[in-house]
């Protein structure tokens, strides 16, 4: 292994949310233990490339701050434990999260691990989620602006993404910067400066997730980046991280593709992966660590010691 590479510890975590079913050999996930809500229903205002508006119809859609409260209520009954809080971005990117602090608080204040997805965040936002509790703030960096424009359709540009970030350390907001890569039709574009974006400020995590095509979107016939590219982007993570622990998230082709980046993420000591195949459970035994499963979003990988 090279020498800047991380070093393995003896522990893996793999964190296994509600949002997709999990059950092998090793590990079976509960339908609500962990679940998605969106706060604007199905409406986006952006409707990314590659997004479309479809990921929002896995979620569960509390579109009001009284329906809010009700399905918080509703989840507690159920046993839920953790609810990650997104929703569909404004024309400035930025999820509308004002409305819902205060439930927020209150979800918070029940006993719920709260990750938020605020996309581009701004100081006042910020406050409110710092003032409501929350256990983790959940953000995509992206690192070229052609990307802002024509994937996000948004008129900001990468230095906005690096401000929110700051504005979670001035804060001491918890954060977890996002960096999908291939984001851009498929090329490798801004993934090495958001990579030099986010080594400025000092996330609880880094979570890489991999372009994957959703069907009734506008990138669904776009290939995945090659392996090999996507190899070098986490390389590269590795070397900018330095003690910040890596994740990959749970956004990845399936298949061989999807076996082949787990097996990498492990070799360069990965702390945490989402959803792993089976295969990738058993190398990591192999391999003498400790695997460590839990039932919430990535981004709350014990592995960062905050949690």
């Amino acid at each position: 292994m090279a020498k800047d590479l991380q070093i393995k510890s003896e522990q893996i975590y793999f964190a296994i949310p509600s949002a997709k079913k999990y059950h092998n050999q090793y590990f079976q996930n509960q339908p609500a233990a962990f679940v998605n809500v969106s706060i604007t229903g199905t409406s986006c205002a952006c409707n990314c490339e590659h997004c479309n508006a479809k990921l929002l119809n896995t979620m569960l859609p509390v579109a009001t701050p009284q329906r809010f409260h009700q399905q918080v209520k509703l989840l507690k009954e159920q046993g839920c434990t953790g609810i990650l809080i997104s929703g569909g971005a404004n024309q400035e990117g930025r999820v509308p999260l004002k409305p819902v602090l205060e439930v927020i608080g209150e979800t918070v204040a029940a006993g719920f691990q709260v990750v938020v997805h605020t996309g581009i965040l701004d100081y006042s936002t910020a406050v409110g989620l710092k003032n409501a509790g929350v256990h983790q703030v959940s953000m995509d960096i992206i690192g070229d602006i052609t990307t802002i424009r024509q994937v996000y359709h948004l008129d900001a540009k990468p230095e906005d993404y690096l401000e929110s970030m700051l504005i979670c350390n001035e804060l001491a907001l918890h954060f977890s910067p996002h960096v999908v890569i291939g984001l851009h039709f498929g090329q490798i574009k801004g993934e090495y400066r958001a990579l030099e974006m986010i080594a400025q400020t000092k996330p609880d995590n880094i979570v890489l997730v991999i372009l994957t095509p959703i069907k009734g979107t506008n990138m669904a016939d776009i290939q995945p980046p090659p392996l090999q590219d996507v190899s070098s982007v986490m390389e590269a993570a590795v070397k900018t991280a330095k003690n910040t622990p890596l994740t990959l998230g749970c956004a990845r082709p399936a298949g061989k593709y999807k076996r082949e980046l787990e097996r990498k993420a492990v070799d360069l000591g990965f702390s945490t992966i989402a959803y792993p195949d089976e295969s990738t459970v058993n190398y990591c035994l192999e391999q003498g660590l400790q695997p460590n499963f839990f039932e919430a979003c990535c981004c709350l990988s014990p592995s960062t010691g905050k949690q």
